[in-house]
């Protein structure tokens, strides 16, 4: 039953909870042990509400889930996690998760709780709206900035990253469309509702359009931001953005290589070296430049 329950909390999820870090790397505090381990509880807490939201997703869907041909292998459609049994975890978290979250930061515990509600109403209705259910999903990416934001003494966050977090959060929302809606045509799979009102050329629009605001916003920081070195010397971590950008944007519309993002990334080697270089530039320009 625990490996059920594993598969069910979706632990690959907990990779989009490293942007909370950006606080703690954006802000210069790497070098601050209690903001370290503060946003290190935070992200394990979080992480652990993203698993809740897993589970009563797949309770409330279970009757769909085990007409898909694919979903019905999921453990709760499957049988192999009952559902008082995942009922009682959701429940174990949340009564556990919540106070936890609270005691690190009652501002923290605000936005968890923000996200968690606005996951439940996405799940039940949002989704199923064209464009706003890409806009909705981004915003959850700026809800995981804002989390790590209120776990730390902020003193010179630039708003320009939750800019370029939004737009790069919407590039991958719309990348995961377009793929979802190249496999429905290359195939007889029962079409999701939402994907009615897209199209493949639409979404190469937006695709093209999130792009190019993800690296416009990104250049916009690296000589705007307040507590960035005065030569400039974050504008030569531009290039990793820009080739990042237009690497996943590659992936998905000539290699067709879509899907979940986190599947992306994990799956392309040229993409995870630069995002690594990217990250050892950044640190690079905070701490020796």
């Amino acid at each position: 039953m625990l490996k059920a329950l594993l598969k069910t909390m979706r632990p690959k999820q907990w990779a989009k909870s490293v942007f909370l870090l950006a606080a703690l790397v954006f802000d210069r505090k790497l070098t601050d042990l209690e903001a370290i381990l503060h946003t290190l509880a935070g992200v394990l807490l979080f992480s652990l509400i993203v698993s809740v939201v897993y589970i009563i997703n797949d309770i409330a869907d279970v009757e769909s889930d085990r007409k898909h041909p694919t979903k019905r292998n999921r453990p709760i459609a499957a049988g192999k996690l009952p559902l008082p049994a995942a009922w009682g975890f959701a429940i174990a978290i949340l009564v556990v998760a919540f106070p936890l979250a609270y005691l690190l930061s009652p501002a923290f515990a605000a936005v968890t709780g923000f996200y968690f509600v606005g996951n439940l109403f996405y799940s039940k209705w949002v989704k199923h709206i064209a464009l706003l259910d890409i806009i909705v999903l981004a915003s959850f990416y700026v809800l995981r900035v804002a989390a790590g934001v209120s776990l730390i003494d902020v003193q010179r966050f630039s708003p320009w990253i939750y800019l370029f977090t939004i737009f790069l959060a919407l590039l991958m929302g719309t990348g995961k469309r377009r793929a979802e809606l190249a496999e429905l045509a290359g195939g007889p799979n029962a079409q999701r509702k939402v994907l009615d009102g897209y199209t493949i050329n639409f979404l190469d629009q937006l695709i093209t359009l999130a792009s190019g605001s993800t690296i416009i916003t990104y250049s916009l920081y690296t000589f705007s931001a307040p507590n960035l070195p005065e030569n400039h010397a974050m504008m030569l971590t531009i290039p990793f953005i820009m080739y990042s950008i237009l690497r996943y944007q590659y992936l998905l519309q000539v290699k067709e290589t879509g899907g979940a993002p986190e599947d992306v990334v994990l799956a392309d080697r040229p993409l995870q070296a630069s995002i690594v270089l990217w990250g050892l530039a950044v640190l690079a320009v905070f701490y020796i430049f």
